[in-house]
């Protein structure tokens, strides 16, 4: 019988197994500097193909529809590709509050809808139970952002309406965001806050399945939380997310 490497004494007591740390700000920081680097990659991705087009062309030679449906097929994937890594930059710096000051929620929230960008027949309504209170602009950014993108993107209809509701509820604020889309199944309302996790599929619908994800963070790192609420509608879905003392003006 070969003889052991390693002899432990018999009172000897395995580690006991610890349990898994969510990523702490090492590893948020290397996310970010990965995610930058990357960056750099893709867009030489997106230009190589026209460069391809380009030079076959230059040669005199017919660039064929195949070519072109293969080129355009990479370039849509590229920015696909692009598009998860700015997303994923956002989630790794989302929540820090490292800048909090007086935040305009008027001016904030135009910003948002400004960037978001909803097609002519959609409505975003908002309701204010304040002008301003305490907060990182760059994390309410982020939040009108995430919530109000996904409510138009995947609403199933060409036209609709949002709503983005702010009131105070003891110390804490309350933001909620009403959609009248398809509705989101109770099955899947803690499933939709799983970093990188869609519904369906992103041939359908574009997008990186980090935005609920991010809400949630944000939320967490105000001693908050984010959740759907099911209102007995067919139709719509509503997102609450509760943030710790935060101060109302």
């Amino acid at each position: 019988m070969p003889q052991r490497l390693l002899k432990l004494p018999a009172d000897h007591e395995l580690p006991s197994r610890e349990e898994p740390q969510p990523p702490g700000p090492d590893a948020e920081e290397f996310i970010h500097l990965v995610s930058h680097d990357l960056r750099g990659s893709i867009r030489a991705l997106l230009e190589l193909p026209e460069w391809i087009a380009e030079d076959i062309e230059e040669a005199g030679l017919e660039v064929s529809p195949s070519v072109n449906s293969s080129i355009a097929l990479m370039k849509r994937h590229t920015r696909r590709l692009d598009r998860m890594l700015v997303d994923l930059l956002q989630y790794s710096r989302a929540g820090r509050g490292s800048d909090a000051s007086e935040v305009e929620l008027k001016q904030a929230f135009h910003a948002a809808v400004e960037e978001v960008g909803p097609p002519s027949g959609f409505r975003v309504d908002h309701y204010f139970g304040c002008d301003s209170f305490c907060f990182d602009h760059q994390d309410l950014h982020r939040l009108f952002v995430a919530l109000i993108g996904n409510a138009i993107k995947h609403h199933d209809r060409f036209s609709g309406r949002v709503e983005v509701v702010i009131k105070s509820e003891g110390e804490a604020m309350m933001l909620t965001v009403s959609d009248d889309g398809p509705g989101i199944p109770p099955r899947y309302h803690e499933r939709v806050f799983q970093p990188m996790t869609t519904l369906r599929s992103r041939d359908e619908v574009e997008g990186s399945g980090l935005g609920l994800a991010l809400v949630r963070k944000i939320a967490a790192a105000y001693g908050g939380h984010a959740c759907l609420v099911s209102t007995g509608a067919e139709r719509g879905t509503t997102v609450s997310v509760r943030l710790e003392g935060v101060a109302m003006t």
